[in-house]
């Protein structure tokens, strides 16, 4: 395979380091596939992969990762809000087809312009529809499930179509196993006012005043039995503790932020000091590329 080329179903295939698509800003090379269509996206799923979506929550290795990386364009990157007439009532709807390499923040800005409510409570969160989905991505005020109608996967064995009731999801968790990849979702949103939406979304926000803006794939270990991570990491007197260039936020102590040129293994490095100081055993957040145990 040349630098760029093309697969025999018209995808676009390129040799690029997986830093430029991530939130974090570090990880290595990888062989990425652009694909637009079932049939590009059934080629690329011949042989080992990763889906890579907006890339947050994921901390990939300096040496990247030796299988194909997918990421979805074209029409699996397009939306339709239009909708369902067959599926919709009064009071909800159900839209047309959202592909899973649809932009989460824009899409969310789109539907409070139409007072379409449900999703507000995942403001900000900068990840595609797809990744959304596969690890429920949310706040406290609200997670991808509670917009969800049908989710569109493609497996190694074909593509299926689900609802929520047929997976058992859960906090940061869809169930949808990790070489699946979601391809589409129909969304179930209520009808509200683009005002009351617009309140709604800024009252989540504003929780979210307090995190760093700094290059971070987001909150690194998940709550334990409801208790913030962030305030357990505090407590230990880690914040603001560097190793490199990756530093523990000061202004929240459950996330880790690239001050500039910062590596995997800086961040991998702060992760094992927080797991040996904190008392009550965490359990990441994040998604690491590669992960123990697997490809």
């Amino acid at each position: 395979m040349t630098d760029r080329a093309l697969s025999r179903t018209g995808a676009r295939v390129e040799r690029l380091p997986l830093a430029r698509f991530t939130t974090l800003g570090v990880g290595g090379e990888a062989e990425v596939w652009f694909v637009a269509s079932a049939a590009q996206l059934a080629e690329a799923m011949e042989q080992p992969y990763r889906v890579l979506g907006g890339g947050s929550n994921l901390v990939i290795a300096d040496e990247g990762v030796p299988e194909r990386v997918i990421r979805l364009a074209g029409p699996l990157a397009e939306r339709d809000l239009t909708p369902d007439p067959g599926l919709s009532s009064a009071d909800e709807i159900v839209t047309g087809w959202v592909g899973g390499g649809v932009p989460l923040p824009g899409l969310i800005r789109q539907l409070q312009k139409l007072g379409l409510s449900n999703l507000e409570g995942t403001v900000g969160i900068p990840a595609q529809v797809g990744g959304a989905v596969w690890m429920n991505a949310g706040t406290r005020y609200g997670e991808m499930f509670d917009g969800l109608h049908t989710i569109e996967i493609a497996t190694p064995q074909g593509t299926v179509q689900v609802t929520p009731a047929d997976l058992a999801w859960g906090y940061r968790d869809s169930g949808i196993p990790r070489n699946h990849v979601v391809t589409r979702v129909r969304l179930k949103l209520r009808r509200s006012t683009p005002e009351d939406v617009l309140a709604k979304m800024d009252f989540a926000d504003q929780a979210r005043k307090g995190q760093p803006k700094m290059k971070t794939p987001g909150c690194a270990f998940k709550n334990p039995g409801g208790v913030s991570a962030g305030r357990l990491i505090d407590e230990a007197g880690l914040k603001g503790t560097r190793i490199g260039n990756a530093l523990i936020a000061p202004e929240h102590a459950n996330f880790i932020v690239n001050l500039g040129g910062a590596t995997a293994a800086d961040v991998h490095a702060l992760l094992d000091v927080i797991r040996g100081r904190v008392a009550v055993p965490l359990e990441l957040e994040y998604e690491l590329w590669p992960t123990q145990g697997q490809p």
